[in-house]
């Protein structure tokens, strides 16, 4: 096919310094008139052919197109690769082939196969089991937003579910512990603020651009609200529970008892947040201190009980 020539031919030319109409019709079993039309069709495509004539004549890419194999070492291209892998499973692949096709190509030949394996031995998958499967094209639409400085319109939910509907400017998307975060200026409150992607329906761009704020990020950090909120509980948990309390609070904060249990001191925020992921720990999991910690856990779920017990109408 020709546009599969046209790209190898496009690859031959990155690869090397010069080479003559004669020997890429050879490598692709063409004639010279067929390797000149290809030629043209790639000029036309906006990449700088430069052709030359004589004894020392022959086709090449302006050398400032290129970029020298030298700048980046193998391990560097083989780091890079492995970061576009784990970006690619939480947006389409389409804007990232062609990059990561660049990237081999700059990999020098004694290397490409090595190089390949080793990026591949480490993968980052974002992507959840189960989820929102609209969640990509609220990606997508985001980054032409961002891409073209377009105004935003969503309604967007509190913590409490209340719903309002805001107009952005968007500035900055960021992924933290599984969680996309979009921040951007809010022309309702009139500051720049952060929004929760899981909590913003019914997106859409408004046919209006904005210039550019000056744009700080805003810090993730939790300082000024939740560190304020954390304190310490101590949780007795089933062994089951190890792994996935090594995560949240580290080994430091486990104690081992003589019952096959743990002893675990867990950073808590006393908010419905914190008493749900408790509860999601369900009967592995017991609150042993502090008592009004314990009280009010133990409320929640006598709440949730009646719920249950409830004989619901016929």
């Amino acid at each position: 096919m020709k546009i599969d020539r046209l790209i190898a031919i496009i690859m031959v030319l990155l690869n090397c310094d010069k080479i003559t109409a004669t020997k890429l019709a050879e490598m692709f079993e063409v004639t010279p008139r067929t390797i000149y039309r290809d030629i043209d069709t790639i000029s036309q495509a906006g990449i700088p052919i430069v052709t030359t004539t004589g004894i020392d004549g022959g086709i090449s890419i302006l050398p400032s197109y290129k970029i020298d194999k030298k700048f980046f070492s193998p391990e560097d291209i083989q780091s890079l690769l492995m970061g576009l892998s784990s970006i690619s499973t939480t947006l389409p692949p389409s804007e990232l082939v062609g990059i990561k096709e660049k990237l081999k190509n700059l990999l020098p030949t004694e290397h490409t196969k090595e190089r390949l394996l080793k990026s591949n031995q480490i993968t980052i998958d974002l992507t959840t089991w189960m989820g929102n499967k609209k969640f990509i094209v609220t990606l997508e639409q985001l980054k032409e937003a961002l891409n073209l400085n377009t105004l935003i319109m969503f309604d967007y939910y509190n913590l409490k579910g209340s719903k309002t509907n805001r107009i952005v400017e968007p500035y900055q998307l960021i992924l933290k512990e599984s969680y996309w975060y979009l921040q951007g200026y809010c022309t309702e409150k009139n500051s720049f603020r952060t929004f929760k992607l899981s909590r913003i329906t019914n997106l859409k761009l408004l046919n209006s651009t904005f210039v550019p704020r000056n744009f700080t990020p805003l810090p993730l950090s939790g300082q000024g609200w939740i560190d304020q909120q954390l304190i310490p509980i101590q949780l007795r948990i089933d062994a089951s529970l190890l792994e996935k309390m090594i995560e949240l609070c580290g080994e430091d904060h486990i104690i081992p008892t003589d019952y096959n249990t743990f002893i675990v001191t867990f950073p808590f925020v006393p908010d419905d947040m914190g008493y749900n992921l408790l509860l999601s720990f369900g009967d592995k999991c017991e609150c042993l201190s502090p008592p009004d910690i314990r009280k009010e856990f133990a409320n929640r779920i006598k709440k949730l009980y009646s719920i249950y017990t409830t004989q619901l109408p016929l």
